[in-house]
């Protein structure tokens, strides 16, 4: 015999697996948001490094640029989906104070839809990206010449989980909606 329990069991089972992809997701963004501040101040230590060594030593850097470049791209893309988790990103708040509660509920979804479509595509064509500087042996063309899989992993890996991000929110929003009230 059918009764409103088994509804709720069964929406409980499958809301464990979206909650533990809640909670390695928070974790990992934790430890993101951590390495992202360890790396901006790297950057800047690199950077002060540089200009220090250039002007009173006059020792010319050749890395410090890159290496700049590259703990910033890595901070940038890698906290990115952190910021989503706290919904952080640029939003137009005029819009929202013009519309009405329930059609602010479904622009909410359509934006979240939009970025996924989105960030999914750039995650796709990031692993395409780096697949071709992993296997040909793209290098910089700097005379340091770093290999160039080393940014294209770290945007790879941020928009990947910039990506989960934005799922993550559309199934919790989607099934928000979908619980009787």
């Amino acid at each position: 015999m059918a009764h409103g329990l088994d509804d709720v069991e069964t929406g409980q089972a499958a809301a464990l697996p979206r909650r533990a992809a809640d909670r390695i997701l928070a974790f990992v963004n934790d430890l993101v948001v951590k390495a992202s501040s360890a790396a901006l101040v790297a950057a800047g230590f690199v950077l002060t490094y540089s200009v220090v060594v250039r002007y009173f030593l006059k020792i010319s850097t050749d890395w410090q640029d890159e290496t700049s470049v590259f703990l910033i791209i890595g901070a940038v893309f890698l906290s990115s989906a952190a910021v989503q988790a706290m919904r952080g990103h640029v939003a137009i708040e005029t819009i929202i104070g013009l519309l009405p509660p329930r059609v602010n509920r479904v622009r909410l979804i359509l934006v979240d839809v939009a970025s996924l479509a989105f960030c999914a595509f750039f995650a796709w064509k990031s692993w395409t990206l780096l697949h071709e500087a992993w296997v040909d042996g793209y290098h910089s063309g700097s005379t340091w010449g770093p290999p160039l899989w080393i940014p294209y992993s770290l945007m790879t890996v941020g928009m990947t989980l910039l990506s989960v991000q934005i799922l993550l929110q559309v199934i919790d929003e989607v099934a928000r909606r979908s619980r009787p009230r």
